[in-house]
């Protein structure tokens, strides 16, 4: 089993990487669907939010209220580390479990958004890095994701820089171009990928 992991700025692509990967073969753990999953309503996850930042962050159906607790967080990094305190956890639990199910000849690409900031590296035999000037990811939230550009900015700005997420590549995908552009590189990477898979690299 080779374990890898990918990251990338918000905007930056790396849900399509995602995609191209898993449509290879790659066996996915999507650290964002994990963290939706962790606090779904009914969890001990959605109760220590709660208990955190109060009913406020809840909607009237009693699901977690995305966008609101997002406007809380990104504006203030005491509260993110609350945040990121009780879900982390939690959905490292939830990936050690999915990837022990994981067959021993596969590829399992482990879709982790703030790898660069939580130190998480080491957890992988490679990093992939997405990469995207901070240009391109403004435009494609603002765009194409309907973001007004202070919240972009500030979501950005939440994250770590271009600079220390290259520090930590072992492979790096240029999405600064246009999506025909991403395909060629991510076949050859997923073809790395799975001759070090079968050398035991």
């Amino acid at each position: 089993m080779l374990k890898v992991g990918l990251t990338g700025g918000i905007g930056a692509g790396k849900s399509e990487v995602s995609r191209l990967l898993v449509s290879y073969g790659a066996v996915l753990i999507d650290a964002d669907r994990i963290a939706r999953e962790v606090v779904e309503p009914g969890t001990p996850g959605l109760a220590a939010v709660v208990a955190a930042f109060g009913d406020g962050v809840l909607t009237g159906d009693g699901t977690l209220d995305r966008p609101k607790l997002g406007s809380i967080v990104f504006a203030d990094p005491e509260r993110l580390a609350t945040l990121n305190a009780i879900v982390h956890p939690l959905v490292g639990a939830r990936s050690a479990e999915l990837e022990s199910a994981a067959g021993p000849g596969d590829v399992v690409i482990h879709d982790v958004p703030l790898l660069a900031e939580n130190g998480l590296a080491s957890l992988y035999d490679l990093v992939v890095v997405v990469d995207a000037s901070p240009e391109t990811q403004l435009d494609r939230l603002v765009r194409l994701r309907g973001m007004a550009e202070a919240e972009a900015k500030a979501r950005m700005a939440a994250q770590a820089t271009r600079a220390v997420r290259l520090e930590i590549a072992d492979l790096v995908i240029d999405n600064d171009g246009p999506l025909d552009a991403l395909e060629p590189q991510v076949r050859k990477v997923w073809d790395e990928l799975t001759r070090r898979t079968a050398d035991g690299d």
